[in-house]
């Protein structure tokens, strides 16, 4: 038996009225790791190395020169979060593990970044 053609026009005029779903760029989830990290390093660094770098500062200098639209923006800024509060349930004080964590998570922002830059940069 074959849909009546009212339900048929019903479903294809349902299907125009969907919003449209944004589409990330390629280097979306590399930035989510990337703001992850830096938000590590935001909570970290004041504890072993104060007074180096604001992350946070870097983190807005980011978001600004992508230009992300307003869901990516609230990702990114989540991840960012997410990466502070991981830490700060962690630590209290510069520990050994504490220390270790920060250079691995510099390492991994360098290359990270370096990544990003050179597979999409204009």
């Amino acid at each position: 038996m074959r849909p009546a053609p009212f339900f048929r026009s019903l479903a294809l005029v349902a299907l125009m009225v969907q919003p449209a779903l944004a589409i990330d760029p390629p280097y979306q989830q590399d930035m989510e790791r990337l703001s992850e990290i830096m938000g590590s390093l935001y909570f970290l660094q004041p504890l072993c190395q104060p007074g180096v770098e604001d992350w946070r500062a870097q983190m807005q200098a980011l978001i600004t020169l992508d230009e992300p639209d307003e869901d990516r923006r609230q990702r990114l800024a989540g991840a960012f979060n997410d990466g502070y509060e991981s830490y700060a349930r962690l630590y209290r004080a510069c520990t050994v593990s504490a220390n270790e964590a920060l250079t691995r998570l510099m390492v991994e922002a360098e290359t990270l970044a370096r990544d990003i830059h050179t597979r999409y940069a204009e």
